[in-house]
């Protein structure tokens, strides 16, 4: 996916895309919002490159800088609803390091997510939360966000690497 520079500065926050060069500082954020939630994320390095910075690549980031350090990272993706011919912005993570938690570190990400999702001429803009993270329900509220619940059922096929589909299945 491809995005422009965008550059966002207030007071001391500066976000900007994320670069090659921010590769190690993203992964660590990636396991720290991972462990967060209970996970191990087994993100590697190539595959940090294949999805942000590749061509063909399926996300971007954008980073947030405070004091020359990167506090806080959002992955953007985009996908469609090509039965109503609009394409929607997901901020797949949302990530701001404690000690920057509280400053608007997390907003100004936003901020650039929205202006990016319009340059994408995205119609919608979506971000999730856990149902018990009632602040940050509070806080997408506050920034105009409306909950939308998921309808429907999802389901999900894991493809192994090689190999077969499974028995049956044709």
């Amino acid at each position: 996916m491809h995005m422009q520079d965008i550059e966002t500065d207030a007071a001391d926050t500066r976000v900007r895309r994320a670069e090659r060069r921010d590769g190690a500082r993203l992964i660590e954020m990636v396991r720290a919002l991972a462990q967060h939630h209970g996970d191990e994320a087994t993100l590697t390095p190539k595959a940090l490159e294949r999805d942000l910075f590749a061509p063909g690549a399926c996300a971007a980031a954008l980073v947030a800088e405070r004091g020359g350090k990167i506090v806080g990272y959002a992955v953007l993706a985009i996908s469609t609803h090509l039965h109503w011919g609009r394409r929607l912005m997901e901020v797949h993570h949302l990530f701001v390091e404690e000690e920057a938690r509280g400053a608007g570190v997390g907003r100004h990400l936003v901020a650039a997510a929205v202006a990016e999702a319009r340059r994408q001429e995205c119609g919608q803009l979506l971000v999730s939360t856990h149902p018990d993270n009632v602040m940050a329900r509070q806080i997408y509220g506050a920034m105009g966000f409306a909950e939308h619940p998921s309808t429907g059922c999802r389901f999900k096929l894991d493809l192994p690497a090689t190999g077969a589909l499974p028995a049956g299945w044709i």
